[in-house]
């Protein structure tokens, strides 16, 4: 065997693989565009019916949750359901939010390009992805690391250089990067923990769900050095766990 013969084989076999590859793009091409398009429909309506109808009007947070691709958070087997109004499993015991309650806790908070966002409970990183269209920095802590580390692999490949996820206990803040401008708290809290109180910026707000099996949504602003607090609409989160941890040990 020659070696003009044997550079002649090999040339061919390159040339049937990349014809192959071409031949599978081509038959797959227009599925993977459909796919797309369908969840970009799937965000237009849920934000037409579940978010706009129920009075969320701030057109930057409206944007962003047309913008960010909620069915790259949640598991392959409910890509299905990720626009649904309703909250999804994530595994863990976990859930992402419902996208009405995503939308609401981040208008409450009035965004601002300018802002400094602490985030308790990553989960996902869908919430987090949200805050990254709206604001200058994004720090986020989630306590079950395969969550942190998982969350933090899909926003880095969608490209969001302005998010910084840590794996530790929400319950303590992350007083490192404090003052925040704003916190969303997204694992119900029996107490509005005081180390988050203590970083939230003059003129802050915090949103944050507080109670056991009854829970309020808490919308917390900081004015003068003094908390003022009120009561936005009864809701179901997931405990916070280190709380949760810390109850144990005490028994």
């Amino acid at each position: 065997m020659t070696l003009i013969y044997l550079f002649d084989k090999i040339l061919l076999n390159m040339k049937i693989k990349n014809l192959a590859l071409l031949l599978v793009l081509f038959i797959f091409q227009p599925v993977l565009i459909k796919g797309e398009k369908n969840f970009f429909e799937m965000r237009r309506q849920m934000l037409e019916t579940q978010i706009k109808s129920r009075g969320i009007k701030n057109e930057r947070v409206l944007n962003a949750m047309l913008k960010v691709e909620r069915h790259r958070f949640v598991p392959e087997k409910y890509q299905r359901f990720s626009y649904e109004d309703s909250p999804l499993p994530i595994g863990y015991g976990q859930t992402i939010s419902q996208p009405y309650i995503v939308a609401l806790m981040t208008e409450l908070i009035e965004p601002s390009q300018k802002d400094k966002v602490l985030e308790i409970g990553t989960g996902s990183g869908y919430q987090a992805a949200i805050l990254a269209e709206l604001c200058k920095e994004v720090y986020t802590i989630e306590i079950i690391p395969e969550l942190g580390l998982k969350a933090d692999k899909t926003i880095k490949e969608l490209g969001y250089k302005n998010v910084k996820v840590k794996i530790g206990d929400g319950f303590f803040g992350w007083k490192e990067y404090s003052p925040f401008n704003a916190i969303i708290v997204t694992c119900a809290s029996k107490e509005i923990p005081e180390p988050l109180i203590e970083q939230l910026a003059e003129g802050g707000r915090m949103v944050i769900p507080v109670g056991d099996y009854f829970q309020e949504l808490i919308l917390v602003r900081k004015i003068k050095g003094k908390i003022k607090k009120q009561k936005i609409i009864p809701v179901r989160f997931v405990p916070m766990k280190g709380e949760i941890e810390k109850i144990k040990n005490e028994k």
